[in-house]
């Protein structure tokens, strides 16, 4: 049956920034389809132990993936204490704001570092264990930022920060397709989330958010959870360097 390809039964699955937000969300989608989750970010504040409470196979790895080497033993540790890792998501990721010209090195290299870095450094830690057990899946985080210019924000590196995402998605699904991993990534448009609700907060900017997306609302994490079921799962096993646009018609203006 078509509805059993959406099934993730006894696979293991790596969630980055899983811990709260959309990461956390993904990670409950997964773990109501049968995998075996592990949450990691630097912190938990609940996320872990609300899925264990509903009856959920799931755990939590603290990991800063900023310090180095810490992707690596991330995905090493899931390997070697769950024997395989067949899901990896890269949800973890930072939003700036500010004027080109005000944005500083500091503000631009842990941007880039959280963004993109820690992305990279996490599929290609996942390559060789996903190809020795004979393929994979990964599934990176971008944002419609990757494809447009926000307004009335300015926010030029985070743009650019999330367009590599979507162009490392398209580059690894391209090299490892041969290898039966499939890499895609999701492009959100406005999502109430913990990162959101300081711009949903701000009339002026929330307006024109609104105001640009034909549906009139901000989405919630579940429609992007539902979204990464499908590309996670033998659901997409015809897809591979795609990029999900979920925005509520925003980027149709």
């Amino acid at each position: 049956m078509i509805i059993d390809r959406f099934r993730a039964d006894g696979k293991v699955a790596l969630v980055t920034g899983g811990t709260r937000g959309i990461g956390l969300s993904i990670a409950q989608a997964l773990a109501e389809a049968g995998a075996r989750v592990v949450v990691s970010a630097r912190t938990d504040p609940g996320g872990s132990e609300a899925l264990r409470a509903a009856g959920h196979e799931a755990e939590y790895r603290m990991a800063d993936l900023l310090e180095e080497g810490a992707a690596d033993a991330l995905v090493e540790g899931v390997v070697r204490d769950h024997g395989r890792l067949d899901i990896l998501v890269n949800n973890a990721g930072v939003a700036m704001h500010g004027a080109t010209e005000d944005f500083d090195d500091d503000r631009l290299d842990r941007l880039m570092a959280v963004n993109f870095d820690a992305v990279f450094r996490a599929c290609r830690a996942a390559i060789r264990p996903m190809r020795a057990q004979g393929g994979g899946v990964m599934l990176n985080i971008g944002s419609i930022s990757g494809y447009i210019s926000n307004i009335p924000q300015k926010q030029a590196a985070y743009n650019a920060s999330k367009a590599a995402v979507h162009m490392l998605s398209k580059s690894l699904a391209s090299d490892l397709a041969t290898d039966n991993i499939r890499v895609n990534a999701i492009a959100p448009g406005y999502i109430v989330t913990a990162m959101t609700e300081g711009g949903l907060a701000i009339p002026e900017w929330a307006s024109v958010w609104t105001e640009m997306t034909p549906m009139r609302r901000a989405g919630t994490v579940e429609e992007i959870a539902a979204a990464a079921l499908y590309l996670c799962t033998e659901a997409s096993s015809y897809t591979t360097g795609s990029v999900l646009v979920i925005d509520g018609g925003y980027t149709t203006r």
